[in-house]
């Protein structure tokens, strides 16, 4: 990428200097024929589309980052488990040894790294499985077993206690390539942006189903619309009744389950097991400021501003603000077909545009320099023309 933006940039600067050689240019003015403009904004339009601020980006938000990642951890994650599917880290991984993409019928052909730290990796070994790969924004201070197929893995800073083999590992890239780490601060920024806006837009989702209690038993009864979506709206108190849960999906593609209350006791038994229902139920915690789960799960778990601990497993997509994981990570995450409104009316300080699909970032310095350059060249030709 960096090659392709300074190739770009190489021949805007040529195609400049053939021009002030033909006398299209005069003084420090760059008063261009139309033919030179169209050939010098082309190739200046061709650097920029190149740049990793400006490009088309394939960088992940709104409800593509539950299908992508089996969890999220906006902030910290110290754990001793295991994550089935990929991972993504947005401060530093640290705890014992812990283990990444083991399962197998993760796809690896998305060119999405089964384990992505913007941080520092510390503490035990970390392995990663079945060709998975990693990109860490950091240093690798705890060292990498990589297992299975080839690995590619990326580093910013500096990588310790990790035998290369047959693998390619690549550190230094911080600086070497600005653009490594600037990219990984930008989609870390995205997903906890779109994560916040996520769960604040599907809060205020009006219920549509109903949760009926009888004793110690919560039935979920998904009755859902057109658009094949089931609402419930209940609260952390409601959950606290009971120690069985029933979920009936009825067909629904996606069922939305908005638990209110700041902090989260999961402690409940799924009669029936949870299989499936992290593709298809996604539990929001829009409160949440701490979360506890000692029984396993079934759903996806959408709380972004928890400091949350896990005991048990959950059968799902997850995302957390941090994260002390002590349960394993299944996969089966999200798999529905919702994606919330593009401008779904965030709470004060939050961004409205990242909340569904995939987000471009907003452009950076070098593209702010690009469009003064263009103001400047369409300035000078429109004063000379009036003169």
């Amino acid at each position: 990428m960096a090659r392709r933006l300074k190739w770009g940039f190489d021949f805007f600067i040529r195609a400049y200097l053939r021009a002030r050689q033909r006398s299209l240019f005069e003084g420090f003015g760059p008063v261009i024929s139309l033919r030179s403009s169209v050939s010098c904004l082309a190739a200046l339009g061709l650097a920029l589309s190149a740049s990793p601020i400006l490009a088309s980006s394939d960088m992940v938000a709104g409800t593509d980052v539950l299908r992508t990642w089996n969890l999220v951890v906006l902030g910290d994650l110290t754990s001793s488990s295991e994550v089935e599917g990929r991972t993504f880290v947005g401060g530093n991984l640290d705890g014992n040894a812990s283990n990444y993409q083991i399962s197998p019928t993760v796809d690896s052909g998305t060119g999405t790294p089964g384990l992505t730290v913007v941080g520092d990796v510390n503490g035990g070994y970390k392995n990663l499985n079945n060709g998975s790969g990693a990109v860490v924004g950091g240093n690798v201070n705890s060292g990498l077993n990589l297992n299975g197929n080839p690995q590619t893995v990326l580093v910013g800073g500096s990588i310790s206690n990790t035998n290369v083999n047959n693998n390619t590992v690549t550190s230094g890239l911080a600086a070497s390539d600005p653009g490594f780490v600037q990219n990984l601060t930008q989609q870390k920024s995205l997903i906890e942006t779109s994560m916040g806006n996520l769960s604040y837009s599907l809060s205020t989702l009006d219920s549509n189903s109903t949760l009926s209690i009888n004793g110690n038993r919560g039935t979920f009864n998904a009755q859902p619309g057109a658009d094949g979506v089931a609402v419930f709206n209940i609260t952390s108190a409601d959950l606290d009744k009971i120690g069985e849960i029933q979920f009936n999906l009825n067909g629904a593609d996606t069922a939305i389950v908005n638990v209110s209350g700041p902090s989260i006791r999961l402690d409940d038994n799924f009669l029936g097991g949870t299989n499936n229902l992290g593709e298809n139920v996604i539990w929001n915690f829009p409160d949440a400021e701490n979360l506890s789960l000692t029984t396993a799960w079934g759903g996806s778990v959408l709380a972004p501003k928890a400091d949350a601990q896990t005991r048990n497993y959950i059968q799902g997509s997850a995302v957390f603000g941090n994260l002390k994981q002590d349960g394993e990570m299944h996969v089966g995450t999200y798999n529905g077909g919702y994606n919330p409104p593009s401008n779904p009316n965030p709470p004060t300080g939050s961004s409205s545009s990242s909340s569904g699909g995939t987000a471009v970032p907003e452009p950076g310095m070098m593209g702010l320099f690009g469009l003064a350059v263009l103001s400047l060249v369409f300035w000078r030709r429109r004063k000379v023309a009036q003169a």
